[in-house]
């Protein structure tokens, strides 16, 4: 294997469409944009893992949906993982957060990181009415849980294949999701075919192999129309403004206090990427101005 082999179509969605089947597919790698969102944290490696997961499945949930806007996926529970977020757009811009008390091991399960949890799907376009739904964790995997969902709530039949590790020392999340065609025209005997199909992927092959190698690898003998890919990056979309904005809803007396015991100075650190913003009497004074103007 070549060297690219290892960086062609890191970081990237493909979509693509199974001509004879009336069944589609998307493909996602995320590699730097997986990094990043680690870089600031020291997250439980079972944590890591499961953010890996939430991101993949973030991705290609948003490209299922053709809409402008931005779905959030939320885990809430009373484990010592109290929440686990990620945030993805149309744009494939992506961000994620944890918060964790307690100790978690590096085999934790699912259930005994969340413990009594439920995870929310909140679909949030530019134009149009906003959409949330519940998803069960009843299963071992966010991917079954995914499924159970797709059917429950769209009756569209969905397999996922969701995978983290390490690839050439660095961490890295890819999955592939099939998924009937909304039109009908499709069957639950195509889709368990090519699942069957899928399952046998290997995480060096999804975490390795650029797509066409791996959709050859995978359907050598369908037809496989594969379209253009869409390029998946780390945002965060924090900035000083928001975080005064944040600020000014504590009150006055508050704020001078936090300003006494910290010599004068407040630090707005942000929970995704870890960027501190920081604030004396003056900057606070200012942005009261600012927000109190016409």
């Amino acid at each position: 294997m070549t060297e690219k082999h290892y960086t062609q179509d890191n970081d990237t969605l493909h979509r693509y469409l199974f001509s004879q089947r009336a069944v589609r597919g998307e493909w996602v790698r995320l590699n730097r944009t997986f990094e990043e969102t680690l870089n600031t944290h020291h997250y439980p490696k079972a944590v890591q893992n499961l953010l890996g997961e939430m991101l993949v499945a973030t991705s290609l949930l948003t490209a299922t949906l053709k809409f402008e806007g931005n779905i959030t996926v939320q885990i809430q529970g009373d484990g010592p993982l109290k929440l686990a977020l990620v945030n993805g757009d149309n744009q494939l811009q992506l961000r994620a957060l944890a918060r964790v008390e307690g100790e978690i091991a590096d085999n934790s399960t699912l259930q005994q990181m969340i413990g009594k949890a439920v995870l929310v799907i909140s679909i949030n376009p530019t134009q149009g009415e906003r959409y949330q739904g519940i998803v069960e964790l009843s299963k071992a995997t966010i991917s079954e849980c995914l499924q159970d969902y797709f059917e429950r709530s769209e009756q569209l039949k969905t397999a996922l294949v969701i995978k983290t590790g390490e690839f050439d020392g660095k961490p890295v999340a890819g999955g592939l999701l099939l998924q009937i065609m909304p039109d009908g025209t499709g069957s639950e005997d195509d889709l368990q075919h090519l699942q069957l199909l899928t399952d046998t992927v290997k995480a060096e092959e999804l975490f390795g192999l650029p797509a066409e190698a791996l959709l050859y690898r995978l359907y050598h003998e369908e037809t496989v129309e594969l379209f253009s890919p869409v390029n998946a990056t780390f945002h965060c979309g924090c900035s000083h403004q928001r975080s005064g904005t944040a600020l000014l809803l504590l009150d006055d007396a508050e704020i001078d206090e936090i300003l006494a015991e910290h010599n004068g100075s407040i630090d707005m650190q942000c929970e995704c990427c870890g960027t501190h913003y920081f604030f004396n009497k003056q900057a606070i004074e200012q942005l009261k101005q600012n927000t109190n103007q016409p």
